[in-house]
């Protein structure tokens, strides 16, 4: 199992080992109240984010920093070909009317333009202010209107009308350019005649305080607040976790490293990995859609080293596993498989950092088994050549995590906002917990409130939200962010992200519930698509759920039924349902009694981006999805508690 050995000998190089270490505060109890970890680099003094490129080909002219997909082949984008391409896109912005911090928003699924335009906005003197390319003309009217953006490039014909629509009554309404269209050579003709001098000056004029861009957050309730990010929150996100994570990964793989990008340029998380790629000159690929059908090939063509996902993409892969098994009759296997990869994970890591034995000759045999049957196909699944992936956005189940890690791929877990350039606290590399979302990134500190909310501050923390003063004081104190989330620091300064302050569930008997481990267990699962457990102010937990179509369509198909078979039928059988409680019942294992979910309810149709019950980063809106099925909601709980029989299945 080659990451077992690549941890093996990158514990052996005690400089890399450690590089983390974290100063703790603990209280009166000994409680950890406070983590905080010395950064890597030191903020710099001068000098902006938009200098990377020129960087990358003055120093390293040949070197191959970016990959772009071009008439089905992975064609390579040299550091000088894509600074030139930044320049002439920069000279086209500025010809086109862009002042020096006038802003553009971007409206695009992740593609190479993407980037090419970000860097030459910031090279134009400009703030880049992206945009959803699901977002609602609504969304655009008051993104545009309160950012104050002045053009905005869009990547089809359709976002094109959208923000035609959202922007029609604006006194002047934005200047709309066209990625499909060819809007980057209409561009670079159109800044021809501009000096290359103008864009080196407009350059030199950015210093680590300048605003880089204007983020709206997607908002689970409200209207989305516009969290203001300068170069250096940039530079301090992007050269800190470079240094902790870079350095490891090229000595333990030996292999030239490479990602393909999926997530939404549209969110921090994305951006940030792409400004640290460029930093560190790691090969970039873009795809443009997380759905695993459209996602899988990609991987297999560009067979990245590592990669950087969402939750989703790791159940899906999982639930992906087990439908091929059971298709060839060997859904027991993968199910075996599954479990032994849990306990495998668990005890290697146990016996890596010297907390257990390892595993024992018999759980050595069944790895070695399905490692031929299973977990090799699930490696197939991420490219072939992936050893590590970080996963951010919502807490990762930590038995999916191990299995994970069985199957050869360690997956380190992060935790960051908006506010916080994307990761604010990272699993260091040396040093994996599954079930938690690790340390501080260098130069950050996490203190726990008196009321258990996480608090943030460092370098990689906003200054404000633009236009929103009073949003602003309600959340930063003293230089600390308070995040809205709940969590805990174990006695190494690891932090346990519990739920969200505003979801918190307080039953009639008085029981405090944070809905979101359940949540994530039940996701983890075949069958579950999207769930949300309520309970709040009700006698117990209940859950409502969704079913995955992917996953149904495969579980009617291995039963020879009907592929219209409609939900109200399926959600009657109960064969299905016996499958469900299943989900249910792994759940339940997380929590007390009194936590657990004692009914369930399937229902009709998905959360999606469309039907306003997810965010565009995937998030539920739980408001939303409370008032969409209130009846649902209201059937769980009528009559009394539920029976014996509800209880013993619970």
């Amino acid at each position: 199992m080659g990451v077992r050995k690549d941890l093996k000998r990158a514990r052996k190089r005690v400089g890399l080992a450690s590089r983390t270490e974290v100063e703790l505060t603990r209280d009166s109890t000994g409680t950890v109240r406070e983590a905080r970890t010395p950064r890597l680099v030191q903020d710099p003094t001068t000098g902006s984010t938009a200098d990377l490129p020129f960087t990358n080909a003055a120093e390293a002219p040949n070197a191959v920093v970016l990959r772009r997909r071009e008439h089905g082949t992975w064609s390579p984008v040299t550091a000088e070909s894509f600074a030139a391409e930044v320049t002439a896109t920069a000279k086209g912005l500025i010809a086109d009317g862009l002042e020096p911090g006038g802003r553009v928003a971007v409206m695009s699924r992740t593609r190479y333009e993407w980037t090419v335009l970000d860097f030459a906005i910031w090279a134009a003197g400009g703030q880049t202010v992206p945009v959803y390319a699901t977002s609602s003309a609504e969304q655009v009217d008051w993104i545009v209107r309160d950012s104050g953006a002045r053009v905005v490039i869009v990547e089809t014909a359709e976002n094109a009308d959208t923000v035609a629509t959202g922007t029609a009554r604006h006194p002047e309404p934005p200047r709309v350019r066209q990625l499909d269209a060819h809007a980057l050579a209409e561009l670079a003709a159109l800044g021809r005649d501009i000096p290359d001098k103008e864009v080196t000056e407009r350059r030199a004029a950015l210093t680590p305080g300048t605003t880089a861009t204007v983020c709206y957050t997607s908002g689970t309730t409200g209207r989305p607040k516009g969290c203001v990010l300068t170069h250096a929150n940039l530079h301090a996100e992007a050269a800190n976790t470079v240094e902790l994570l870079h350095p490891v990964f090229e000595e333990v793989t030996g292999q030239t490293a490479s990602t393909l990008l999926f997530l939404p340029l549209a969110h921090i998380m994305g951006r940030t990995l792409q400004i640290a790629c460029l930093m560190a000159r790691i090969e970039v690929g873009h795809c443009p859609s997380i759905k695993p059908d459209e996602l899988r090939p990609a991987l297999r063509e560009f067979r990245p080293t590592f990669l950087v996902g969402v939750p989703y993409l790791f159940e899906k892969i999982h639930h992906t596993g087990r439908a091929t098994a059971e298709k060839i009759g060997r859904a027991a296997s993968f199910d075996r498989a599954d479990r032994v990869g849990v306990r495998f994970g668990e005890a290697y890591l146990n016996k890596f950092l010297g907390t257990g034995k390892g595993p024992g000759p018999g759980l050595y045999a069944a790895w070695a088994l399905y490692d031929l049957l299973v977990y090799r196909r699930i490696r197939r699944e991420l490219g072939g050549r992936a050893r590590y992936a970080i996963s951010g956005g919502s807490p990762l189940d930590r038995d999916l995590n191990l299995f994970f890690y069985a199957a050869g791929i360690i997956v380190y877990e992060g935790y960051g906002l908006t506010e916080t350039t994307a990761a604010a606290t990272i699993v260091p590399p040396l040093r994996p917990r599954p079930g938690t979302v690790g340390l501080p990134v260098p130069g950050t500190a996490v203190r726990i409130a008196d009321d258990g909310e996480v608090l943030i501050k460092g370098g990689v923390v906003f200054g404000a939200y633009w236009n929103n003063p009073a949003a602003t004081d309600a959340v930063l104190r003293d230089d600390w962010f308070a995040t809205g989330d709940l969590g805990s620091l174990d006695g190494d300064g690891y932090l346990t992200i519990t739920g969200r302050k505003k979801d918190l569930l307080i039953t009639s008997g008085g029981k405090n519930v944070s809905p979101a481990v359940l949540e994530d267990r039940l996701r983890s699962r075949p069958l579950v698509g999207q769930c949300v457990v309520v309970g709040d102010n009700r006698p117990y937990i209940a859950a409502l759920i969704t079913l995955d179509p992917e996953s149904v369509a495969h579980w009617l198909a291995v039963r020879r039924l009907p592929a219209d078979t409609p939900l109200s039928e399926l959600a009657a059988d109960p064969r299905i349902r016996a499958d469900v409680q299943k989900a249910v019942d792994h759940a339940n294992e997380a929590v007390s009694r009194a936590e657990s979910v004692r009914r369930f309810t399937l229902v009709a149709g998905e959360f999606t981006e469309d039907n306003g019950l997810l965010t565009p980063s995937l998030k539920v809106r739980r408001h939303a999805v409370s008032a969409a099925y209130a009846g649902e909601i209201a059937a769980l709980y009528d009559g009394a508690a539920p029976g014996a029989e509800q209880e013993r299945r619970a």
